[in-house]
This record gives C-alpha cells, sequence and structure tokens, in this order.
C-alpha cells in the first residue's frame, strides 16, 4: 500500500527525533498520538474521551470517540444506550466501551501550537527517563567527558548523552578547567530530580583513586592485590593499605610498578597528589605502625575496646609522626579507623613517673606506711589497694626487703582500709534508697550500686531497662572523629560482656524474658555463625589497654 506524503513526512520526523534524542520510536509516536488527541478534544470538546492511533508502519491517523455502554444514558458525550451499542457491537455489555470513529480533522494555529508542546514535553521526559535509567547502574564507575561550561567554580561535564556537574568542592584544590578540557571523575550520585537526572562526579572521593589503581594495576582488577582502605588530602598526600592473595606478589611494588610508572599515572591524574602505599595487617599494632611511616615508632599501647592507640616516638620523630598540620597522624587514623595519641619517649617517661608518684602516694595514705614502702609496691607492679589485700600473701611476702609478717602486717591494713570504704559505700547506698535486690546481680559491688543511685537506678526493674550502653558507655564516629559517651560504670573495671550479662539477668529477674528466649536467641546465632563463610577473623576479646612494643 502506498503511504501518502504527509504520512510519510510524519513517520521520518518521529525517526528523526528518535535518533537525536536516543529514545525509541514508539515513545515519539505515541507523543504524537497524545498531541492529536489533545487537539481533538479542543474540537469535539474537552469532556469528550477520544482515542488517537498512529499506525507505525504506514503513518495513518485514526481519531475515535469511546462511549461507555450504560442503561440510562446521562452525559451524550461519554455514554450510549446499550442497546444503541449492541447494534453496533452485538457482544457489547454494560461498562464496555464503543468506539465511534471520527472524520479527520485540520490543524489550527492554536491547536498545533498545543500538539508541540505535548510532543516536546514527552520527548523531553523521555530522554530524562533515558538518562536516569543510563547513569543509574554507573555509580561507582569512572567516567570521562568534556568539560561544557564553568559556573561558579562548579563544572558542567559533557557526557555525550547527558551532563554531569563536578561540584567546587569536588574538585581537587588549586585544579582549574576551562571549556573543552577532558576530564575524568567518579561518579558518586545519580539522582531524578524535577529538573531531571542530576549526575554528581567527584575527583577527590577515596574511591577515585581506588578505581585508578584499579585501571593501573591488573593485579587488583584481577583480584589478586586488595585495596582495604583508603584515606585522602585531596591534591596533597593520600595513604592506601594493599594486601595480596597470593604470597608470591608484593602488593606494594605491584602497585608502584617498574620504576613507579604505576603510581606515578596515578600521581599525574591527581595533580601530584603524593601518595603512600602501606602494606595492611590484620594486627592493628603492626597496621598502625605501617601507616604512620615515614615516621619511626619505638612502642604502642592499644585500647581495643575503645579503638585508641598511643604511639610513643623517638623525639626527634615527634614532627614527622604528626606531619604538616597534623596531616601524617590524621590520614594513618582515617586509614586504620583507630584513634592515634602520639607522645615522644620523654612526654611518656614523665607520665609514668607521674603514675607511680600517684600510686605511691595511694599506699601511703591508705596503707599508713612510708615513702619507701609505697615505692616498693607500685614498682612491683601493684596499682590499686584492692590487689594488695587480695593476692597470694607469698607474692607480698616474696618482695626484697619484705618478711611474712610484713606482708600480713600490709595486706591486715589494706583490707581495712576497704572495710572502711565498703562500710562508707553502704551508707550511701542505703542514703539513695538502692534495694537490696541488685546485688544478685552477677559482679555487683558497693561501689556500683551508690553509681546506679546516683543515676536514678534503684530496683531491680529500672536496671532492666537500661542497655549495656548506658552502663559502659559507647563511642560514636563521624568525619574521621571518634566521640565518646560515659556510661554510669565508665570509671569502674566492667567489661561491656559483664554488663550485658547484668542487664539479662535482671530482666530474668522480673519475667520480661525466659530462659527459653535465651535458648532460641542463643539457638539462632549459632545458625547464622554456621553459615558464616570459612576464615572469617574473630573479633579480639576486650579488656583492659594492651602494651604492645614494637620494634621500629
Amino acid at each position: 500500500m502506498a503511504v501518502s506524503a504527509n504520512r510519510l513526512e510524519l513517520l521520518q520526523i518521529a525517526d528523526a527525533v528518535a535518533r537525536e534524542k536516543a529514545i525509541d520510536r514508539d515513545i515519539v509516536i505515541e507523543a504524537m498520538a497524545d498531541a492529536i488527541q489533545k487537539a481533538a478534544r479542543s474540537r469535539y470538546g474537552s469532556e469528550s474521551n477520544i482515542r488517537a492511533d498512529i499506525n507505525p508502519k504506514t503513518g495513518e491517523i485514526k481519531l475515535q470517540r469511546l462511549l461507555e455502554a450504560v442503561e440510562q444514558v446521562e452525559d451524550y458525550a461519554t455514554q450510549i444506550d446499550i442497546e444503541l451499542a449492541k447494534d453496533q457491537n452485538p457482544e457489547a455489555q454494560l461498562g464496555d466501551f464503543i468506539a465511534e470513529p471520527l472524520p479527520p480533522m485540520d490543524f489550527g494555529r492554536i491547536a498545533a501550537q498545543s500538539a508541540k508542546q505535548v510532543i516536546v514535553q514527552k520527548v523531553r521526559e523521555a530522554e530524562r527517563d533515558r538518562q536516569f535509567e543510563e547513569f543509574k547502574d554507573r555509580v561507582g564507575e569512572i567516567i570521562n567527558g568534556t568539560v561544557k561550561r564553568v559556573e561558579y567554580g562548579n563544572v558542567i561535564v559533557d557526557l555525550g548523552r547527558g551532563e554531569a556537574i563536578i561540584r567546587r568542592d569536588e574538585l581537587i584544590p588549586r585544579e582549574n578547567f576551562r571549556y573543552g578540557d577532558r576530564v575524568r571523575a567518579f561518579v558518586y550520585d545519580v539522582r531524578r530530580e524535577q529538573r531531571g537526572p542530576q549526575i554528581f562526579l567527584s575527583r577527590t572521593h577515596p574511591q577515585f583513586m581506588v578505581k585508578l589503581f584499579t585501571m593501573e594495576v591488573p593485579e587488583i582488577y584481577d583480584g589478586i592485590i586488595e585495596l582495604k582502605s583508603v584515606a585522602r588530602d585531596p591534591g596533597s598526600r593520600a595513604k592506601i593499605a594493599v594486601i595480596s592473595n597470593d604470597s608470591s606478589i608484593d602488593p606494594v611494588g605491584a602497585c608502584v610498578g617498574m620504576r613507579g610508572s604505576r603510581v606515578q599515572a596515578v600521581v599525574g591524574e591527581l595533580q601530584g597528589e603524593k601518595i603512600d602505599i602501606i602494606p595492611w595487617s590484620v594486627d592493628p599494632a603492626s597496621f598502625i605502625v605501617n601507616a604512620l611511616q615515614p615516621a619511626e615508632v619505638a612502642k604502642v599501647v592499644l585500647d581495643e575496646e575503645a579503638e585508641r592507640i598511643e604511639v610513643v616516638v623517638p623525639d626527634d620523630q615527634l614532627s614527622l609522626a604528626i606531619g604538616r598540620r597534623g596531616q601524617n597522624v590524621r590520614l594513618a587514623s582515617q586509614l586504620t579507623g583507630w584513634d592515634i595519641d602520639i607522645l615522644t619517649e620523654q612526654e611518656e617517661s614523665e607520665r609514668r613517673q607521674k603514675e607511680f608518684n600517684e600510686r605511691t602516694e595511694l599506699f601511703m595514705n591508705a596503707l599508713n606506711v612510708d615513702e619507701m614502702v609505697g615505692q616498693v609496691l607500685a614498682s612491683e607492679g601493684f596499682s590499686q589497694v584492692e590487689e594488695v589485700a587480695y593476692v597470694d600473701i607469698e607474692e607480698v611476702a616474696s618482695i626484697e626487703g619484705f618478711d611474712e609478717d610484713t606482708a600480713h602486717e600490709i595486706q591486715s591494713r589494706a583490707t581495712e582500709y576497704l572495710d572502711g570504704i565498703e562500710a562508707e559505700y553502704e551508707a550511701k547506698r542505703l542514703e539513695l534508697g538502692v534495694t537490696d535486690e541488685l546485688r544478685v546481680l552477677p559482679n555487683m559491688t558497693t561501689a556500683m550500686l551508690v553509681a546506679l543511685g546516683e543515676d536514678g537506678i534503684k530496683t531491680m526493674e529500672d536496671f532492666a531497662g537500661c542497655a549495656a550502653d548506658d552502663l559502659v558507655g559507647w563511642t560514636e564516629r563521624k568525619d574521621g572523629e571518634t566521640t565518646k559517651f560515659d556510661g554510669v560504670f565508665s570509671k569502674m573495671d566492667v567489661s561491656r560482656v559483664d554488663a550485658e550479662q547484668m542487664v539479662v539477668t535482671a530482666r530474668l529477674a522480673v519475667g520480661w524474658i525466659t530462659e527459653a528466649d535465651l535458648a532460641a536467641a542463643e539457638a539462632a546465632e549459632e545458625e547464622v555463625e554456621g553459615e558464616a563463610a570459612e576464615g572469617e577473623e574473630t573479633a579480639a576479646p576486650e579488656g583492659d589497654a594492651t602494651e604492645v612494643v614494637a620494634e621500629a
């Protein structure tokens, strides 16, 4: 069948728009049909239910008015009597729609303008949907584009089939782009917004560096080498931690490349940003020592519960460990996830001397002994009166200069001192109104009862409503900074495991949970652990700060 010139032109226009906007041809034809429907309603009445169909092969336009079959007609523009409907279609039933053909119509100027607006709007929506669908799955990738314009420091990038933006704070400092420059950036977000899909790019995101190394180092792409963590001060310095899954391949050497070719390719893309490549270690102490390179470390002291570490460096290494404006220690903290305190050997020596003097004074006052005896006890590792009172008598008697009678006398005085403090705590507990029932909780002491009373926790039901965080405190990490919040027992030697056991015991005592509930929870936990992948590292047990000596 021959296609008329007007129909052929309609199809050609649909093909041209579809190619130009990179959208489906059927969407363009559907937009044209919607425009014709709108124009026809203005001609035949806006209350009419008109449908326009365009044949995608011939371009033929078919206009129909749809009328609903009803028993009693109330609106002749949209309804038809069921009997008349059966005359046109014997199988028609109530609620069916009868299509009544309409004659072809000529578009006036206003109708044509209205139809144009409908087509433009539909095509724009289809183009936006196409862009969003195309780029939403590319989040986390590196993308190349051309600078289209710069507005108030923000760079608009032409991606060929869409536009993206690099905000001013996502650009490397002192980095300038001009119209026509080629730019490579990391897609970190794609959002569907009112004015269309917004594609956000970044050149400062840590993953931008990860992706660059993945492109330059085949071993990373193949999964032989893994980048465990990245910390960046964009445009200045960065640290990356790498580990090799193949013992025969050096992860640091592979990332550096022959004569530094691989790392230099990344440095060149990042405007000369210096990159420290550090071997990752499962041992926090070793990892942190590596992360502080090039500074030499003499000793580290870990507090695993608070994820805090004290690093002791030689006096001449302090400025190197801290770095310019604290850059080195800040990046090391971000890389490892630990808070790092830097001390010189002199500062650590002074602190130890201060702690020694404080313990000596404690023993002198509590045990009513002279300074020499207090210093001997402190130098033997005793830090609290409780340790002296409850340790085996032979351990005290074995101290040089002490005999068994002296040991008995010291322990007797320590016990009397503790009994006096216990009596004071008991009087304070009664004054605060803390009930005796709380004593049955595991590891509960009178000092802890007083602390609970001062916090308004006086009965078993009050205690059952607590969480472990309320008792031992918690930490929150935000923007690389860790904030510690104290709990009721923060100043006492109570671990999180002990606190959780106390809360469970209290809830059992008040009937909030049962032994059956605990058994079911334990069974579910064992099932989850059984499904965990082999080789998963077991978390280190919580406890007191542990001193680890790391050779420089």
